[in-house]
């Protein structure tokens, strides 16, 4: 990161150098480099299989390197014993592709989970903070109702208001537009654009989806082959002449306009 106009440099929250991950003859990670500042919008794209998971799991200390380094606010987190990587965890929101919601909890207890489980608040304590995050969601009128009755948007927004009850410093999604509709896609940009504009956090996205990465990211990475092969502004990211990432914007725009021929034809 080049250091501009005098100022001291961003701060890094998330830092990767040179990071191998194998599983058997699987060389999933071959010498990733990345580095996601603080209070910043990074969107991780590739093709499945690339690593992007096999990263995420790294910085959320779920897996361990086989050579070189994840640093999360300065901290290496493969030195981490077990209560150092809690603590890491509690400062991390994780936002999956199926939510993770419990079925058999309302919307208040769902959200209010992490609270009990994790901290020492008293109800009253709890209801405030509850409150307070699904206002900011716009799901006040939903504490009562159970996830099988809501609609994938709002389920999104449930699950995000979990990870960012205890006001995460940073907030990893992993695909969380995976299968959605437009609409509901649309309803989880906002979510993660609510992350950053209300809690300040940072936040690394994992999503395929070209249009949603330019519309949010201060920098997009692309994954290929185990590698970060380009990293950038979206508008330098635009430009690129890496193959793989021209491909990887060929292949996007060619399947949106296969989608769109169907919908016209359906």
């Amino acid at each position: 990161m080049s250091n501009t106009g005098g100022s001291a440099p961003a701060k890094l929250a998330i830092e990767v150098k040179g990071l191998h991950k194998s599983f058997g003859d699987n060389e999933a990670l071959r010498g990733v480099d990345l580095e996601v500042p603080e209070g910043t919008t990074c969107v991780l794209m590739g093709v499945s299989g690339s690593g992007k998971s096999v990263l995420m799991k790294h910085i959320m200390g779920l897996l361990k390197p086989d050579r070189g380094s994840v640093r999360v606010n300065g901290e290496e987190v493969a030195r981490m014993d077990e209560a150092a990587l809690n603590q890491m965890r509690r400062q991390q929101g994780i936002l999956f592709q199926a939510n993770a919601l419990f079925d058999s909890l309302n919307v208040y207890d769902n959200v209010a989970f992490p609270l009990r489980e994790r901290t020492r608040m008293s109800e009253g304590e709890i209801r405030q903070t509850v409150d307070k995050t699904l206002a900011m969601v716009g799901l006040s009128h939903a504490t009562t109702r159970f996830p099988g009755e809501l609609s994938g948007g709002m389920q999104k927004r449930v699950g995000f208001a979990r990870a960012a009850i205890l006001q995460p410093k940073i907030l990893l999604y992993d695909d969380p537009t995976a299968g959605l509709d437009p609409l509901t896609t649309a309803s989880v940009n906002e979510i993660i654009f609510t992350g950053k504009q209300q809690l300040g956090a940072t936040s690394l996205v994992i999503t395929p989806d070209v249009a949603t990465a330019f519309g949010m990211a201060d920098h997009l990475a692309l994954m290929h082959e185990g590698r970060v092969v380009e990293y950038g502004p979206p508008d330098s990211f635009r430009e690129s002449q890496h193959p793989a990432v021209k491909a990887f914007l060929h292949n996007w725009l060619r399947r949106r306009s296969q989608k769109g021929r169907a919908a016209a034809t359906g």
